[in-house]
């Protein structure tokens, strides 16, 4: 029972390892376009390795380039991706019931790899979720992001200096790709990038605010916006049913 006792952490984390081998395949080339785009918008290779060893998270990290490139203050660049990262409080809370691990400290630390990726393996496990797995889970995950996020910046700086300049049109290609689906799916989400957008551009146009802080309260104003409206027909189909 004791050599059971002792391998059942190795034999977790082994299995947290398998299962984020497509995680860390799928991570690769996303990994790679960031660190193009890294050398594109100015950032050295320390700077992006540095980015995706601290951050590790895609969406935030494509948007701060975007916003870098733009200029931008580092407290708008930290409180957009803060918004934007604001669901990693729903995962935590929704994995923390399925964590066997009562060890506040391993948690904490753990929770840290916690992407949509290593966050939707790991809620569909049949089994507990231990420490050991998420550990094994994320090692692999996390090693590919930083990897090939400098990888991707020696490739950038190989590249022809024309094309690496023509990079940064590949930043908004990315952008309009990650929105595209989602707009297929639902029509709150449109609303959602077309009010966003309109505020964006009046607070731009009027030069009522700096780029980053149109770009923090577009955000902010769309969301309330579009989910006050949802909340009233909400309460509205539900007094139509009584």
């Amino acid at each position: 029972m004791a050599e059971i006792a002792v391998n059942k952490p190795a034999s977790e984390y082994r299995k947290g390892f398998q299962s984020g081998i497509s995680i860390a395949i799928g991570y690769a080339p996303i990994a790679l376009t960031f660190g193009l785009l890294a050398k594109a918008t100015g950032l050295s290779i320390g700077e992006t390795a540095l980015m995706s060893l601290l951050v590790f998270a895609g969406a935030a990290q494509y948007i701060s380039l975007s916003l870098l490139s733009l200029g931008t203050g580092i407290f708008e660049i930290i409180l957009t991706t803060f918004i934007v990262n604001i669901r990693h409080f729903l995962m935590s809370t929704s994995l923390n019931e399925k964590w066997e691990d009562d060890q506040i400290v391993n948690k904490a630390i753990l929770s840290f790899g916690i992407t949509d990726e290593t966050f939707s393996v790991a809620a569909v496990r049949d089994e507990k979720v231990t420490s050991g797995y998420m550990l094994g889970l994320i090692s692999i995950s996390y090693s590919s992001w930083v990897v090939c996020s400098g990888l991707g910046h020696l490739i950038g700086a190989s590249l022809p200096q024309t094309l690496q300049e023509s990079m940064s049109v590949a930043l908004y290609a990315m952008f309009v790709g990650l929105l595209v689906p989602s707009m297929k799916k639902s029509a709150k989400v449109v609303f959602l990038a077309v009010l966003a957008a309109c505020f964006n551009i009046i607070f731009t146009l009027t030069n009522a605010l700096s780029t980053g802080w149109a770009i923090v309260l577009a955000t902010l104003l769309s969301a309330v916006i579009i989910e006050l409206i949802e909340n009233v027909k909400n309460k509205q189909r539900g007094q139509e049913h009584e």
